[in-house]
């Protein structure tokens, strides 16, 4: 068995690619229009991952994403997580559940999606405010 990707749905497809490759940083990988099925895919993927694309697919037809066809988290992990979690918060990404011990963060795509945004190497950085104070915010 080989992994080939992760699909999560997306509302805003012009809003969601900003997101993926303005802010995270991810790159466009390729796209694919279909006009019978009603449906754009666009893959993107961290430079430093090219091989675990996430497809972001965006149905024409409006739908609410509830129940089942919700998703639990992506996770990715960086270099300095208070550098990057910093990064994120000057791009207006809530940064939902802080870096408090130096390793782990959460956020949520404009899809309400969360993603986990963890330390290099399962490592742990020193404590440092304003991280160690910071609440939660609204959930992850």
């Amino acid at each position: 068995m080989k992994y080939l990707h992760t699909m999560i749905r997306v509302s805003d497809l012009d809003k969601s690619l900003d997101f993926f490759t303005r802010v995270l940083g991810f790159v466009e990988q390729r796209r694919n229009v279909s006009e019978k099925g009603r449906f754009t895919l666009v893959f993107v993927a961290c430079p430093e991952s090219p091989d675990t694309p996430v497809e972001l697919t965006y149905n024409w037809d409006p739908e609410i994403y509830t129940g089942g066809r919700n998703f639990g988290h992506l996770a990715y992990q960086v270099d300095n997580i208070y550098e990057y979690c910093e990064m994120l918060m000057k791009h207006g990404v809530v940064i939902n559940r802080p870096p408090r011990e130096g390793r782990m963060a959460f956020i949520k795509t404009p899809d309400g999606i969360s993603i986990e945004v963890l330390q290099k190497d399962d490592g742990y950085l020193p404590v440092q405010e304003p991280w160690a104070s910071m609440p939660n915010i609204g959930s992850w």
